[in-house]
């Protein structure tokens, strides 16, 4: 508009200054660093073991035919690879190749492939209840339900079945690998591969490394999801891996400020005016209340003691009998349309106690801390991995150039982020404190880049 207002050489002057500021400025800067430079090197095999062999799956055996499991189906029968479906009856697992066919009837509906292949694509996947039928698959993907006993049931009977030496892979999003691991025989062949949701849409596979796990097992793993063309990014084992922990902190940090009376709406509002694609609110709706109450359940039959001041919040609406938008009912109403539930107001009413910058910082800094603690415990030792898996897979802000990238960044440097992490640390709980690999790192001033470069080459 400004250029509009003034003669056409003032106009290119102006235009000029801001197109110079917008190349140079911080927020490219973060970008480019982190979708070019950060994306090439994971694609590039950044992560993946120096083991020669490249691997190439040509039959693959998905156990479990819900929408996971025939996303995953989906992903591979698209670039050619042959599918057998398994479900604990044939009309499940005919359920889920209906599902593949949806998505299939979609791109012909939108012409981008013909009838013809279409149906050439949907002949590439078999579905079954009989576990024989994964006979030749050289690689496993199991995708039921979040209970080890089952996942140990299911990836032992696939085990029996399936090529002597294939891949044993667990798309289990919080379960220790290792601990799935002793489920088989061989847990040098197991490794974790958390597809996220919807697959055909997400471009992200978090892979896993158990105890046991190989270097060779973790490289076909690499392979394949190269091969599918989605991007991997490698975590050590533990409770929730990277992505699953790191987002957790996020969403329930949104419903501690609600019960802190920020307006629901203003607690959506904070997110999105941060970067974030959606609100933790409407996230927590979208993946149902239950499931992070479940996942801290089982944390705490770990042995893990510490609890959000959000859980509460959970627990309150599932009481109420709302559990999400798959109930129809979370923190909103989502028919006839979505619409804030009336009744949050009376169990949280709101106040101003919170400053809308803070809930903006504490939603980054949840997510930011929280990383550097997994840093810090060796889940991750790349700072591409997570930058890139907290921009593809959790919804991290992409102008920060990822979760580590926000860090180092940050006004002041990682010393800046220290300072400001103690003062809402201060102010709203211990969760904030920062752990003392950023302490390390803020004096004398370093980055957390840097640090893991160091201990790459180490």
């Amino acid at each position: 508009m400004e250029s509009l207002q003034v003669d056409v050489d003032t106009a290119f002057t102006v235009e000029g200054r801001y197109f110079v500021d917008l190349v140079v400025g911080q927020i490219s800067t973060n970008m480019i660093q982190a979708l070019w430079f950060d994306l090439n090197r994971i694609n590039g095999g950044g992560s993946r073991p120096q083991v020669s062999e490249t691997f190439t799956a040509t039959k693959v055996g998905v156990l479990g035919a819900g929408m996971m499991g025939s996303g995953i189906a989906h992903a591979f029968a698209k670039v050619g690879v042959d599918v057998v479906l398994k479900d604990v009856s044939l009309e499940g697992a005919e359920k889920g190749k209906a599902h593949v066919a949806n998505l299939v009837g979609k791109q012909v509906s939108r012409g981008r492939i013909t009838q013809d292949e279409a149906d050439a694509f949907l002949a590439r996947v078999t579905p079954t209840g009989d576990a024989a039928d994964l006979a030749g698959c050289d690689v496993i993907v199991e995708a039921v339900f979040e209970d080890q006993a089952l996942k140990h049931r299911v990836l032992g009977e696939a085990e029996a079945d399936a090529l002597p030496d294939a891949l044993l892979a667990s798309n289990t999003s919080t379960l220790p690998i290792t601990g799935l691991a002793e489920g088989v025989s061989r847990p040098a062949d197991v490794v974790g591969m958390h597809f996220f949701s919807p697959v055909d849409k997400m471009p992200l596979v978090e892979l896993i490394v158990g105890r046991e796990t190989s270097d060779t097992a973790l490289a076909r793993a690499y392979d394949a999801v190269r091969q599918i063309g989605k991007t991997p990014i490698v975590v050590q084992d533990s409770r929730g891996f990277f992505t699953s922990r790191v987002f957790g902190t996020m969403v329930l940090e949104g419903a501690a400020l609600l019960a802190e009376g920020l307006a629901p709406m203003s607690v959506e509002r904070a997110a999105l005016q941060a970067g974030f694609p959606a609100g933790p609110l409407t996230l927590l709706d979208e993946v149902t209340l239950t499931l992070p109450l479940k996942i801290r359940d089982e944390a705490a039959k770990a042995g893990a003691t510490d609890d959000h001041p959000g859980v509460a919040v959970l627990r309150t609406l599932v009481e109420q009998g709302r559990t999400g938008k798959s109930s129809g009912k979370g923190f909103f109403d989502w028919e006839p349309e979505k619409r804030v539930w009336a009744g949050l107001s009376e169990l949280f009413p709101s106040s101003e106690s919170v400053s809308f910058r803070d809930a903006q910082e504490r939603l980054l800094f949840a997510m930011a801390v929280e990383t550097a603690r997994c840093v810090e415990e060796k889940v991750l030792n790349s700072v591409e991995d997570a930058n890139i898996g907290s921009i593809m897979g959790i919804g991290f802000p992409p102008l920060y150039g990822g979760v580590l990238q926000y860090v180092d960044q940050y006004t002041g440097g990682v010393a800046g982020f220290v300072a400001r992490a103690d003062e809402l640390a201060d102010a709203y709980g211990e969760r904030f404190r920062p752990p003392a690999i950023l302490l390390e790192r803020a004096v004398p001033a370093g980055s957390l880049r840097a640090s893991l470069a160091g201990r790459a080459s180490s």
